[in-house]
């Protein structure tokens, strides 16, 4: 058993890193032409991220020593700073906009989204509240319900309504693994559908949005382009694509290649075969985290450990879904791969607290052997 939770650890984090050093090659395929273009510097994003990244090294190498009963004690003030840190971006010259949406906020030399904290914050938070108290009781749901309420509104009001679903549909998932009654759900499902329904019908873009998933050639110029240019991209990539910097779609007819849309970009070059490859890796990356939840030395633990692999597996398949129009288009990156330094930062951190649960549940296996 101590061996099989070395492999998973060592695995988790290999393939974690792979996927962060797969995506600056992927990101240079497909930024280098719009950012020779835009900043005369064909490594312009490829640059920022390789940053981004050797500080998510070590962020994430440091929470592998952290305990994390910490976390637990200081949830309120982790849910809180993440909750100022979404209410930021609606402050002049804090805020940074960007077609349309106002998910950043301007730290002088770089910018950084919130949301991707809130998403991590918010799973330590209900890992908190699940190992305190039973969720059978609909009442000990409150707090999960409200802080999940309170995040959720401050990412739609960005908007952004890609977040929120991965939000939500981790919040479900973690509150199946606490024992969630499934009456509980069903008085929950009713709201929440009613809610999703009036604002999309409240904001017209998003009615425009719905439509073009339904039939995105209907507006193959407007809401719709953006679909097809990706349904252009996986198509002309068959099954082993048209090789690896051969990308036709990035020379400034798929917009936002590098982050949103960088697996269609994937799909172009390496084909059917290497878009499979990639999603078998956050399949181990997920199973990873699955086995060290499982074996984890506390119940905190292990609900943190579920947590953190359902926002990486929900995140990923919702990357999927809207790049091959299986669900309305919604920017969503696509985890460790997709250009954006403050999510990279968050997700390494994560296989880092992964990383420290795995470590912490063998030691106490030996400990347990020797005592």
């Amino acid at each position: 058993m101590k061996e099989r939770w070395k492999i998973h650890n060592k695995l988790l984090v290999s393939c974690a890193i792979f996927l962060s050093l797969f995506g600056l090659v992927v990101q240079y395929s497909a930024s280098s032409y719009s950012a020779l273009n835009q900043f005369g510097d064909a490594f312009y994003y490829v640059k920022k991220q390789a940053i981004a990244l050797v500080f998510a090294l070590v962020v994430m190498y440091a929470l592998k020593f952290i305990n994390t009963e910490w976390l637990k004690k200081w949830r309120y003030v982790i849910l809180g700073f993440s909750l100022v840190l979404l209410a930021l971006v609606f402050v002049p010259k804090i805020g940074v906009e960007n077609y349309g949406a106002k998910r950043w906020i301007n730290l002088g030399f770089t910018t950084m989204q919130p949301s991707d904290v809130a998403k991590f914050a918010l799973v330590i938070f209900i890992a908190a509240c699940l190992d305190k108290k039973s969720m059978l009781s609909f009442k000990n749901m409150l707090p999960v319900l409200i802080s999940t309420a309170l995040v959720c509104v401050l990412i739609m009001l960005e908007p952004n309504m890609s977040v929120t679903m991965c939000v939500g549909i981790t919040v479900v998932i973690m509150l199946i693994v606490g024992g969630c009654k499934f009456k509980h759900f069903m008085i929950m499902a009713i709201p929440v559908i009613a809610g999703v329904i009036v604002l999309i019908l409240i904001e017209p873009y998003r009615v425009k949005r719905l439509m073009a998933f339904i039939d995105p050639w209907a507006s193959p110029l407007g809401e719709g382009y953006q679909l097809i240019q990706s349904y252009y991209a996986l198509g002309s990539g068959g099954l082993f694509g048209l090789g690896l910097f051969n990308s036709r779609q990035k020379y400034l007819f798929l917009t936002f290649a590098e982050s949103d849309f960088i697996l269609s970009v994937v799909g172009e070059e390496l084909g059917f075969v290497g878009v499979v490859m990639i999603l078998s890796i956050f399949f181990v990356v997920t199973y990873c985290g699955i086995k060290i939840a499982k074996n984890a030395g506390s119940r905190f633990d292990c609900y943190l450990a579920c947590g953190i692999s359902a926002v990486i597996a929900v995140q990923a398949l919702l990357n999927v879904a809207v790049i091959s129009g299986s669900i309305p288009p919604t920017g969503i990156p696509l985890p460790f791969v997709s250009n954006g330094g403050t999510s990279l930062v968050c997700f390494m951190s994560g296989i880092g607290i992964l990383e420290n649960i795995g470590s912490k549940s063998q030691e106490g296996y030996l400990n347990h052997k020797i005592y």
